[in-house]
């Protein structure tokens, strides 16, 4: 019965998007989203900010628990105004799914025509209609792209990024962020930020305040899901220079596998100061502040 509902649900989503995609030969895309490579040029070309949206804040400011963090109203408000887009300097990021999904591998063409028949009311209601949007797919570029050749050229514009910068890491004790590969190698100097791996915005205060004891010519790059859109927010207000950069590490350490499917990484099972120094984490804990 549930293989039959779903079947269902996959064709009615897929009408429905090819309904509005029909339209959008005549009225344009409901959201303007740069592409990937625009994306990556203006955060090498500019000192623009960026918070990402993906699936996962559009569920939260529905209301629903996402794995990692629970339903918070004060949370899901934050999230909603920021997807407004409401600061210059402070680019906002969505999934690019307004103006043809035929680049996704064919599972995750399904996943975005699915989210767009029951999200596509929120976009247009939050977003900013006035805004080209930056596209999070910046940070998630590989492991659902059909077309993989061009990720190794984007990896290597998104390291230059960071190039030469002081950066601090704001991540969850199992993300490890350039640990056993080379994210960060061109950075001058990582230090780094743990905060808890769920429910992260119940320490907000906290980790803001010691994301705030770091001199302003630091570049953040923020891991932090729900919690990193305010986070960004917030020091990008202070003076700061802040990236979401989400699961980009996940992505290029798919990457580096060759991976064709979302498989395990060993280094997030890795928690705790014993379990990093056994595995030879040894800089990873020296930058731990």
């Amino acid at each position: 019965m549930n293989n039959f509902k779903d079947r269902v649900k996959q064709s009615i989503a897929h009408q429905y998007y090819q309904r509005y995609m029909s339209t959008v030969q005549h009225n344009g895309p409901m959201i303007r989203v740069q592409s990937v490579d625009e994306t990556i040029m203006m955060l090498q070309n500019t000192d623009h900010s960026l918070v990402r949206f993906g699936d996962g804040e559009l569920t939260f400011i529905r209301g629903r628990n996402l794995q990692l963090q629970n339903s918070n109203r004060e949370l899901q408000k934050r999230l909603a105004d920021i997807l407004g887009y409401t600061h210059d300097g402070l680019v906002v990021s969505v999934q690019d799914i307004f103006n043809g999904l035929d680049f996704y591998v064919p599972a995750s063409k399904r996943f975005w025509e699915d989210h767009f028949l029951f999200y596509h009311k929120y976009y247009n209601k939050l977003c900013s209609h006035d805004r080209t949007y930056a596209n999070t797919l910046f940070s998630r570029c590989y492991i659902t792209r059909e077309d993989k050749n061009v990720c190794d050229g984007w990896f290597q514009e998104i390291k230059m990024i960071w190039k030469g910068k002081k950066v601090v890491v704001v991540e969850g004790t199992r993300t490890h962020n350039g640990v056993d590969n080379d994210l960060l190698s061109l950075c001058s100097s990582v230090e780094r930020i743990l905060i808890p791996p769920a429910n992260a915005f119940n320490a907000y205060d906290r980790i803001l305040a010691a994301s705030c004891a770091f001199p302003s010519d630091r570049l953040f790059l923020i891991s932090a899901g729900a919690c990193a859109k305010p986070l960004t927010e917030d020091l990008f207000l202070k003076g700061y220079r802040v990236i979401d950069i989400g699961n980009l590490d996940m992505e290029y350490s798919w990457f580096l596998m060759n991976a064709k499917e979302k498989i395990a990484i060993p280094k997030h099972s890795i928690v705790g100061i014993e379990a990093n120094r056994k595995a030879g984490y040894l800089q990873y804990l020296d930058e731990i502040l």
